[in-house]
């Protein structure tokens, strides 16, 4: 008869070479094993029958059915004689193995993260003599399946930035407003209201979408007119993903497709929003939709109203859905991070676009001078910039009436800003072709970057 400890030698050295690749392939599944020792010896007078061992091709596929099956589920027992040797004497090809903890058994019910092989020392209750001194594998806990709770893992967070572009008036800032739930940008009806870029922060449950209002694509007539498009041009390649707004109470015209050549060349996922659905009727609707989806047919259209509503929960989650996985970039409360002065400025400007005509509104360009916290009240400096003095006689009016509504209007909103009253004081001032100074537009922020 062959010995115990022999057919244990020819099992755990001689063939240890074709339990390798497992070895592999529980370590690709996040396992850190360490083999320190083999040192198997064995009694010679082993009192079970002996068995047959497998031929040397086919003890991978047996060490692997028995010990590699489902290595994070092997229960945890304390192992008796027959667990580590079942193996007695025997001749020939009649050897065979029949110890070991197969991995998937019942036994005691509870779990641990890995155990293939006998702990280390452990003596043989029926024999005298070592019979194993090899040290179990280690690895950390496999995470929990979700699947057999019945549990749906969590989306991915995703974070990142979307470029608000398009025509001027198409209601880039009306849709802005909408998607945060507060009025972060100013809105008028005339063209051309936006000037800087402003980010405005959507955070939903899994995701966190920082949102760039940009000045409208437009031909531009004077130097300001180039940095305002200069800006909105910048900021394509600046962000995840762009966001094309158009009119959609209208058909596709050519300063829209002037914008789809422009987003074409540029490696960035697009969605178009086609904003004012609301002023048209089904038929007119759908005409208008097949103008823009011949316009550009690879981009996913999205009809919507930032007016009423209608279709921007589609439009938000058609957003999300390009955006990189990554955590929140801003605090959960916060909608917007302009500056302070440069939010007041614009309340003023709102108001300025809200109640005068013709040029008056694009001559316009504000200034706040001071902000002083003095207790119970904000006190407020601002200047408004006109190019010639007859701007100046409209904005003041007859007894300075105008100007006194313009100042009431902007303290309105003001006081919603500070929560609490507000002093403001308004002063215009005659500064000749500032929007072609580059000197004072730098002042004013219009830098163009």
């Amino acid at each position: 008869m062959e010995s115990h400890g022999s057919a244990h030698g020819q099992i755990l050295c001689g063939q240890l070479h074709h339990l390798f690749p497992y070895l592999a392939q529980a370590s690709h599944q996040g396992l850190r094993q360490t083999i320190e020792q083999w040192n198997v010896a064995g009694h010679r007078c082993h009192e079970e029958t002996p068995g047959t061992i497998a031929p040397h091709h086919q003890l991978p596929d047996l060490i692997g059915q028995h010990f590699v099956t489902d290595l994070s589920t092997v229960p945890q027992r304390q192992p008796v004689c027959r667990d580590l040797h079942g193996l007695g004497e025997g001749r020939g090809s009649n050897r065979r193995i029949s110890h070991g903890i197969r991995a998937g058994g019942t036994d005691s019910g509870r779990k641990r993260s890995l155990l293939i092989f006998p702990e280390p020392k452990l003596r043989c209750a029926r024999c005298t003599h070592l019979t194993a001194s090899v040290v179990a594998m280690e690895s950390n806990p496999a995470p929990p399946d979700a699947s057999r709770n019945n549990v749906l893992p969590e989306p991915p967070h995703r974070s990142g930035f979307v470029a608000l572009i398009g025509r001027p008036n198409v209601g880039k800032s009306t849709l802005l407003n909408r998607l945060v739930g507060e009025k972060v940008a100013i809105t008028s009806p005339v063209a051309q209201t936006t000037r800087n870029r402003l980010r405005a922060i959507l955070t939903t449950p899994t995701s966190q979408i920082v949102l760039l209002d940009t000045p409208g694509i437009h031909k531009p007539h004077h130097l300001l007119g180039e940095r305002l498009v200069r800006s909105a041009r910048s900021a394509i390649g600046d962000v995840d993903v762009v966001a094309l707004l158009v009119d959609g109470s209208q058909p596709a015209g050519r300063g829209d497709a002037f914008i789809v050549e422009l987003l074409r060349h540029a490696r960035v996922p697009v969605r178009v929003a086609l904003n004012k659905m609301d002023l048209l009727s089904e038929t007119h609707r759908t005409e208008c939709i097949d103008s823009y989806r011949t316009l550009m047919p690879e981009w996913p259209l999205h009809p919507c109203s930032a007016l009423t509503g209608e279709g921007t929960d589609a439009l938000v989650a058609a957003l999300d859905g390009c955006l990189p996985e990554g955590p929140q970039l801003y605090p959960a409360d916060v909608v917007s991070d302009q500056p302070e002065h440069l939010l007041l400025a614009e309340l003023i400007r709102e108001q300025v676009l809200e109640h005068t005509r013709e040029e008056v509104p694009h001559s316009v360009a504000v200034s706040i001078e001071k902000i002083v916290d003095d207790g119970p009240r904000t006190a407020v400096l601002a200047t408004v910039l006109v190019e010639r003095s007859s701007q100046k006689g409209i904005l003041i009016g007859r007894k300075g009436q105008m100007l006194r509504t313009i100042g009431a209007g902007a303290r309105q909103q003001m006081q919603k800003v500070f929560a609490g009253p507000v002093y403001l004081e308004l002063f215009v001032k005659v500064v000749p072709n500032w929007r072609r100074n580059p000197a004072r537009l730098a002042e004013l922020g219009y830098r163009g970057d």
